[in-house]
């Protein structure tokens, strides 16, 4: 009897575990179906037109996803109304569907069932239930304070680029956008599709840019850490430590391969601040400060890298993220070394978090390669070209060697897919839909396998 109980339970919260993913993914799901019908409305386009549902579509995904990839320019295509639509669903889908909702049943009163937590946990990478409403509201607490912070230092620039009311309200766009890591932007008044390119030189613009895309891109986990623990990073739990490591390292060495290798030409400062600006942006934020056609193909492929890696796990940004690529690292490190188990800082790497590392990149690269050749043969575009746009797409980081306003149907469903999957995750998606085995507890015979 008890044995048939226990079973139930187990059971049970097996249900609960897969209605989790399948929430946050209806969640995304709906919130996407929303903005395309707002944005289809008269009023969101500037000329009082009715968009297409295939382009509203494509840009509340890539909206929704924090992606960037636009295929009506922003600034010159939507009214007041349709920018306000786009940049509430980038905050949404920064902060998460799931963590506003949760918000929103505190502040009205309603109570919150183990279920909600459990979908709030696995929405944020949270690695227990306990605390997570206070972390909820933590998470809104900071995000606005650091918001409004970021608006209240690119005010200046703007004020005196556009004026007082306009100036106000790009300051608070752009820093949503930076801190929801979305690459969306309202510099087409001065080109079209020209991203943050008029502000290379500008030290001041660049630096708050960077901050905001770096502490949007590293985790609620970890903002934690830092709120609870500030400098002691002893303190820090491992994720933590692992995650800021791996960004510190991501940052420079990309930023010294780009200041030696692609902005050679540039004067000193403008070149500083270009490698370091593209090194930040290029894992998720989809902002560029630099021409894009005019980098060779090798920087290219390495812009490539870094999209695919993207941030931090339970942040605003897509891709991989840092703690996957860090520990399928440190997995090679530790057969190289004949090790028997993963570590650093001296502490030990679960295997399970190695066979999930190994299984997201080979999701990932699955689908960047497949989706770029498909839409190289279909376009009849350069390869290189079209992996850049998958790698951008899956990477949510929005950047673009300027192909994607001129793609088909097919190629623009094949980026929707793959924004939506970079966003949403990997293991989210595949855990939604299918169960998890009632056998895992049976251990088949053992026999090896050679490899390598």
């Amino acid at each position: 009897m008890e044995k048939k109980i226990k079973e139930k339970k187990i059971k049970e919260k097996k249900r609960k575990g897969r209605t989790s993913f399948q929430i946050i993914i209806g969640s995304f799901f709906a919130l996407i179906l929303l903005g395309t019908l707002l944005l289809m409305l008269p009023i969101a386009s500037r000329d009082r037109v009715v968009t297409s549902f295939a382009d509203c579509m494509f840009t509340a995904v890539s909206a929704t996803c924090v992606t960037g990839l636009i295929v009506k320019d922003t600034a010159t295509y939507w009214s007041v109304f349709g920018k306000c639509v786009i940049i509430t669903l980038i905050q949404i889908g920064g902060m998460g569907v799931i963590t506003i909702g949760l918000a929103i049943m505190r502040a009205s009163g309603k109570k919150i069932g183990f279920a909600q937590r459990s979908t709030m946990q696995e929405s944020i990478s949270a690695p227990q239930v306990g605390g997570i409403v206070r972390l909820t509201g933590f998470i809104l607490k900071t995000s606005a304070i650091i918001e409004l912070t970021g608006a209240a230092l690119l005010a200046p620039v703007f004020i005196n680029d556009f004026g007082v009311v306009r100036g106000i309200g790009y300051s608070l766009f752009h820093s949503i956008s930076a801190f929801c890591n979305a690459g969306f932007d309202l510099m087409g008044v001065r080109e079209p599709f020209s991203s943050l390119t008029s502000y290379s030189s500008h030290a001041y613009f660049n630096i708050v840019i960077m901050l905001l895309i770096i502490v949007g891109g590293i985790g609620f986990m970890t903002w934690s850490d830092i709120g609870t623990h500030r400098t002691r990073l002893v303190k820090y739990s491992l994720q933590s430590k692992v995650v800021l490591f791996t960004t510190l390292i991501l940052i420079f060495l990309p930023a010294l391969y780009f200041f030696f290798y692609e902005y050679s030409g540039l004067g000193i400062k403008e070149r500083i601040l270009s490698s370091m600006f593209q090194s930040v942006t290029t894992r998720t934020a989809g902002f560029n400060s630099q021409d894009l056609s005019q980098m060779n193909e090798s920087g290219a492929l390495v812009m490539i890298i870094l999209m695919l890696i993207g941030g931090c796990p339970g942040s605003t940004a897509g891709g991989m993220k840092t703690a996957t690529f860090a520990v399928l690292f440190l997995s090679a490190i530790t057969v190289f070394s004949r090790r028997n188990d993963v570590q650093v800082f001296k502490r030990r790497v679960p295997d399970e978090a190695v066979r999930n590392a190994g299984a997201i990149l080979f999701m990932y690269l699955v689908l960047f390669i497949s989706g770029g050749i498909v839409i190289s043969r279909t376009e009849d575009l350069p390869l290189i070209t079209c992996l850049f746009e998958t790698g951008s797409a899956i990477g949510t980081a929005g950047l673009t060697l300027g192909i994607t306003s001129t793609l088909s149907h097919l190629s623009r469903i094949i980026l929707m897919f793959l924004m939506f999957f970079g966003r949403v995750g990997g293991l989210t998606l595949i855990y939604a839909a299918v169960s998890s085995s009632e056998n895992n507890k049976v251990k088949m015979p053992l026999e090896k396998i050679a490899v390598g």
